[in-house]
């Protein structure tokens, strides 16, 4: 049996009201007030795909019965880089093998549910036991476009193997159409897309309705046998139009999640499905849809062990944990929309320095230290002397991570004097409860709202963007935790 093991999403806690945007640009474009319900998620100024399929991952990971995967899969169309592997630097982030597969899926939305079955056959072919599989946006789009409603920023991931499985591989239907919908230029940053009627229409009411009854009809797949349906579509009206013409009853259909997160590109269907298999139960029949250049169907049944599991931060607690960005100018100053003054401070990037990252590459990006053998003392950055002045032990270390560890906040301070597009600037000391003290920026937080001995965990975040040589530097954070448990 092949299927899912083990799954997680990733929502950043920045939500942006919809009516904010419109009260903002609907002087160009006053379609825009249609769109204007509800809220969307974004990500925040140190955050993008890497950085959230890598916490996607961790929060499925938490959990799982064997976290340690041969293949590591990731889709987006709003990948940092072109050339050098988003996959790779993930990997490093999540401490898998040097020998794991690593894969940039990419080139349309339906990149997310392609990842999924490249993984799935690796998988049945051997050359994996287990696959990792995540997907992750971070959008940009026209100011007063309807994109700038409709697209949201969030992250998922979904282990692949056959051991342990909650949702059993049953089968699947792919069909290929160069649609014209969304597209985008190398070179460029904003994509555009043909007439939004069109789209609607001709796209998601049209083909994805085509590929689901071609694949139920294939399977053998009444309506009566499915328990959920699980497809993209960013339009409330037209969402709920695909379902009556698949004969689905509206309880058969997931939520698209518009109203709370936005269109999530490549993560979509499978956010969509995390959040299914949460409250599905065992024997149930899943249909997961990707679309974009084409349509993906793939079917999972449910298996006795889906109750057995949830990710370390459910995808209700995710949702539950935000903060409202304002103004918002703030949001088109995170994706580099528009030019703001950064003062003299903001003006100058030192260079990476790429051969000293080579060489410290499990610290920075695996956020790996050592630890003392000879009196157990965690140490960070990793040493080869015991920093502990009783002991200086002498090359007696092993290997040892922090990002996985627990700590509290020492100290903070909020530097106004330091760049930053969120100001002001948060960092300090924190102590890991198993040992070791590290000196770090804060991030999803607030002055106002962090205190001293306050719990943290650490995420992998953008440390800067070094523009003028194209260099995303990446370094872990402390998030602040506001309730513990959440």
């Amino acid at each position: 049996m092949i299927g899912v093991t083990a799954y997680g999403a990733y929502v950043p806690r920045y939500r942006l009201e919809r009516k904010a945007v419109a009260k903002a640009m609907a002087w160009i474009n006053p379609a825009v007030w249609g769109l204007a319900g509800g809220e969307k998620a974004v990500a925040n100024v140190d955050e993008d795909p890497i950085t959230m399929a890598v916490a996607a991952v961790r929060n499925a990971a938490r959990n799982a019965p064997d976290p340690q995967c041969g293949a590591l899969h990731v889709a987006s169309v709003t990948f940092p880089y072109s050339e050098r592997q988003n996959a790779v630097i993930a990997r490093e982030a999540l401490n898998l093998p040097e020998t794991a597969v690593t894969l940039d899926v990419t080139g349309s939305t339906r990149a997310g549910t392609s990842a999924l079955l490249a993984a799935l056959n690796q998988v049945a072919s051997g050359t994996a036991r287990r696959a990792w599989v995540a997907a992750a946006e971070v959008h940009r789009a026209k100011m007063g476009s309807a994109d700038e409603l409709l697209f949201g920023d969030a992250g998922a991931a979904l282990a692949v193997g056959t051991e342990s499985v909650l949702a059993a591989f049953v089968g699947s239907f792919t069909l290929t159409a160069d649609f014209p919908g969304p597209l985008r230029e190398t070179e460029k940053k904003l994509p555009r897309s043909w007439e939004e009627r069109w789209v609607r229409d001709e796209g998601y009411l049209s083909l994805i309705p085509k590929a689901v009854a071609a694949y139920a009809e294939k399977a053998n797949l009444t309506p009566e046998r499915i328990a959920t349906v699980i497809y993209p579509c960013p339009y409330p009206r037209e969402h709920a139009l695909i379902g009556k013409r698949l004969g689905l009853p509206p309880e058969k259909v997931a939520d698209p999640l518009a109203a709370q997160v936005g269109d999530t590109g490549t993560a979509h269907p499978l956010l969509m499905l995390c959040r299914a298999l949460e409250t599905a139960s065992p024997g149930d029949h899943l249909l997961v849809v990707g679309f974009g250049n084409g349509v993906d169907v793939l079917h999972f049944q449910a298996t006795d062990a889906v109750a057995s599991f949830k990710p370390a931060r459910t995808f209700d607690a995710l949702l539950a944990r935000k903060a409202t960005l304002i103004p918002y100018e703030k949001a088109v100053a995170f994706r580099e929309l528009v030019p703001v003054e950064t003062g003299i401070r903001g003006e100058f990037q030192a260079e990476t320095p790429l051969s000293v990252l080579w060489r410290n590459r499990r610290a920075v990006l695996g956020l790996q230290g050592t630890r003392c053998t000879r009196c157990g003392t965690p140490q960070f950055p990793p040493q080869r002397i015991c920093a502990v002045g009783e002991c200086q032990a002498v090359d007696e270390m092993e290997p040892y991570l922090f990002s996985d560890k627990s700590a509290r906040i020492f100290s903070y301070t909020g530097d106004n004097l330091a760049f930053s597009l969120d100001p002001p600037q948060i960092y300090g000391i924190v102590d890991f409860d198993e040992g070791g003290r590290m000196m770090l920026d804060f991030t999803d937080c607030s002055l106002e709202s962090i205190r001293v001995d306050q719990p943290v965990e650490l995420h992998l975040r953008r440390k800067y963007h070094d523009a003028q040589r194209g260099v995303h530097t990446y370094f872990w954070k402390a998030v602040p935790i506001e309730t513990p448990g959440q």
